[in-house]
């Protein structure tokens, strides 16, 4: 059952995705559009996970988020917190590889959606070209994504946090709203089965601006991975409820907030 609902689960995925792409293509010629067609892409994912794979996403901490311009650092584990962060928040933009915005139709979304690439191979010259796209970004009082780790990471997998984060924080000078998640466990990179159970996304209090760049480093690392540690311990007991153990490395715990939100 559990692969026959995943096989159903990606295939909808796909078609969902290609309809999504070549019909939402009008609103290419506008760059809020865009950001809807966007969004109402996260929406159905989420949707079709659900009532497909099982599987629901739950948002906590809801309340965090603040209005107006924001950097957003959250923990990447799945292909799942990239599609569905783009649904609490009403104007976002992701800092992405250039390479991204090479593939067919999806990187056109990308590109007229007002992301902000990074050309990794030319190093320092890239952060600036980076910081020049985030400002505007800003300055149009947009919610700007960012994953701390670079890339996606096992659930349970040591951090591995860099400094572009650390860097758009100084140079911004915006909230930072930290997210924790447990996504991993249920939609695992590179992996074909869709987990059934209720995986959750987190957002933490924010960090105000002005702190010195390593001081805030730590302090979204610490956030980060105490609030993931505690939601991997509780995805591992979701799992094993349904019948489907996994072994994680685990490390602390922290309380669950008052309120959540369950797409």
């Amino acid at each position: 059952m559990l692969l026959f609902r995943s096989l159903a689960f990606n295939l909808s995925f796909y078609v969902a995705t290609g309809l999504i792409a070549i019909l939402g293509s009008p609103a290419l010629a506008w760059r809020k559009a865009t950001i809807r067609v966007a969004q109402f892409w996260g929406r159905t994912v989420v949707f079709l996970l659900r009532v497909i794979g099982g599987t629901r996403v739950e948002f906590r901490g809801l309340e965090n988020i603040p209005k107006g311009p924001l950097l957003v650092a959250a923990k990447h584990q799945s292909a799942l917190e990239t599609l569905a962060l783009t649904i609490p928040f009403d104007d976002f933009g992701y800092v992405l590889k250039r390479e991204l915005m090479w593939i067919p139709v999806v990187g056109w979304y990308f590109a007229r959606g007002g992301m902000v690439p990074i050309d990794r191979s030319k190093g320092t010259r890239a952060m600036a070209a980076m910081n020049k796209a985030a400002a505007q970004a800003i300055r149009d009082g947009r919610q700007l994504i960012i994953f701390p780790e670079g890339t996606r990471r096992p659930a349970g997998a040591p951090p591995a946090y860099k400094q572009g984060a650390s860097h758009l924080y100084a140079a911004l000078n915006v909230p930072c709203l930290p997210v924790a998640l447990n996504t991993g466990l249920y939609w695992r990179r590179r992996g074909f089965r869709r987990m059934p159970g209720t995986t959750v996304i987190e957002f933490l209090p924010v960090i105000p601006p002005g702190l010195a760049r390593p001081a805030f480093l730590k302090e979204l690392q610490t956030r980060i991975e105490t609030a993931s540690d505690a939601l991997l311990a509780e995805g591992r007991d979701d799992l094993a409820r349904h019948g489907h153990p996994i072994a994680v490395a685990m490390g602390g715990s922290t309380p669950a907030p008052e309120t959540s939100g369950t797409l």
